[in-house]
This record gives C-alpha cells, structure tokens and sequence, in this order.
C-alpha cells in the first residue's frame, strides 16, 4: 500500500468519491434512511455527522452508545480513506475505545477525526463528539486500524 507523501497534504479522495466507495463497498449502510454524513474530508483528518432516526435512541432520550462507536468507526475509516485512497479499503478495526463524557442530547452528533498515526501497518485516530449546539465534548474514542498484509 502506498504511504501518502508528507509533503503532499491534499486528501486523496474527495467526499462525493468516498460516498460511492461506501455504497460500492457496504450497499446496506444507509438502508432504512441514512444516518451518516460526511462533511468534510482533509489529509489526516474528517468530520462526520450522526443524523440520529428514533432506532439510535436510548430510553432516558439519548443518543445509545452503539450509534457513537458506529459513528467513530465510521469517521476514522472515512479518514484513513481520505488520506490513502482506495488502496486502503481492506483496512479493518482492530481496536475501538470510547469515554463517555457527557450526556449527548437527541440531535445531530459531529465527530471530528484526526489521525494520530499512519503507518505501514496501522493506523491510529482519535475521534471528538459534540451534540449540535454544545461545545461540551460528549465522547472520546480511539480507534486502531490494521493494514492485512498483501497475498
């Protein structure tokens, strides 16, 4: 897999090019209504956007945990494709973590992507969620990604 240059820090896939990667590759992800949006896309970084339907809400009106560990797992994937491009699709999750900070209250969710680490083998990202209209963080996740080996 190609190492994206440090010198060059343009993102190698654009969002629309990174919304047809994800019909292409999960064309169920969005059955039912989508529910995740990417906003924005740079080298080493996204920001993504959970649009929450009632099945993403917990009794108590909250955003469920499962939908921020979707919307982390999302986004960081987003980011590392953004960064490498296409070559990068066989990456997979090999560890997820998330602190949950605040009360996230039943609206959009942004999580805001950086990657902390892109090697040859992994990948590390750090993921910040905030509920629309908050400045309170309300998530915490890092996520490592794994790059299979070529067969």
């Amino acid at each position: 897999m190609p190492h994206p240059s440090a010198v060059d820090r343009r993102p190698a896939l654009s969002i629309a090019d990174l919304d047809a990667l994800f019909y292409e590759i999960f064309p169920a992800m969005h059955a039912g209504g989508r529910t995740f949006v990417i906003e924005e896309v740079r080298f080493m970084g996204a920001r993504v956007r959970l649009l929450p339907h009632d099945k993403h809400i917990r009794p108590g009106g909250t955003i469920m945990g499962p939908a921020m560990f979707q919307l982390a797992d999302y986004g960081v994937y987003a980011a590392i494709l953004a960064t490498v491009g296409r070559d990068a699709v066989q990456a997979v999750t090999s560890s997820l973590n998330m602190t949950f900070l605040n009360r996230p209250e039943p609206v959009d969710l942004i999580g805001e992507i950086r990657l902390i680490k892109l090697g040859k083998r992994l990948a590390i990202g750090e993921v910040e969620m905030y509920s629309v209209g908050s400045d309170a963080m309300v998530a915490h996740a890092m996520a490592t990604y794994a790059f299979p080996r070529p067969a």
